[in-house]
């Protein structure tokens, strides 16, 4: 029998530095662990385990099986956020619950002899700099997920984030009407934060160019040879 749940208040930074999941980053809004297998089948082995287990508490990780691979994200969908007034929003984020089911998780993976591979985690983020986001959201939700249902969910801003996990998050930066042409869209690229460095140098080294560095770790802008730029993202400590 499925667990009911109930809302829980959302983790900060800290908390979820502080709990010290050593298979797992966060990245984003959720955690994220890849773990290597001994192929498809180990892996649907692991993943049955980890579903009873998510099961037992009413919580499940979303899933991706490869031949050698399974990633999983943890995240709650319905995160107490309280703002500065104190007024509760419902948003997409981490909360105890998801740590405590990455803990059973990571039980799970080490009976099984599945092992956690957290440099090789990453996960894709788009933003589009507008001066309009309540008045293109609903636009970009449509072309992306094919109903308006994505526009805001899960957030207290105008993202677009798709409930089935199809397509990236889309985000949009607040900036001053322009001209075009300018780029307007560009990709956040999240990694571990100790392959954060690492992926800077490849980007560099393949022709790219350090952009702003300014808010390190959080985020380097790094630009290609055209002038296109992306940002390599990470969760530092709390």
């Amino acid at each position: 029998m499925r667990t009911t749940v109930l809302p829980m208040e959302m983790l900060t930074g800290k908390q979820i530095t502080d709990a010290e999941l050593a298979d797992w980053r966060k990245l984003g809004q959720g955690l994220h662990a890849r773990y290597t297998v001994g192929g498809f089948g180990a892996g649907a082995q692991f993943v049955a385990a980890v579903a009873e287990a998510g099961e037992a508490v009413g919580h499940a990780p979303r899933v991706t099986i490869g031949d050698g691979h399974v990633d999983l994200k943890l995240i709650s969908d319905d995160a107490v956020y309280r703002d500065d007034k104190g007024n509760e929003h419902i948003v997409e984020w981490v909360t105890q619950r998801d740590v405590d089911l990455a803990r059973r998780i990571t039980d799970i993976a080490a009976a099984q002899g599945a092992a956690a591979d957290p440099a090789s985690i990453t996960t894709i983020e788009l933003a589009l700099d507008t001066a309009k986001a309540a008045t293109v959201a609903p636009v970009w939700a449509a072309l992306l997920t094919g109903t308006t249902d994505a526009h805001g969910r899960g957030t207290i801003g105008d993202d677009v984030r798709d409930a089935t996990g199809r397509v990236p998050i889309l985000w949009f930066q607040d900036t001053d009407e322009h001209e075009t042409p300018r780029q307007r869209f560009h990709i956040d690229v999240w990694v571990a934060p100790e392959v954060a460095d690492q992926r800077i140098a490849a980007a560099v080294a393949a022709g790219g160019v350090i952009v702003d560095d300014s808010e390190a770790p959080s985020f380097t802008v790094i630009a290609d040879q055209d002038g296109n730029k992306a940002c390599v993202c990470t969760t530092p400590p709390g």
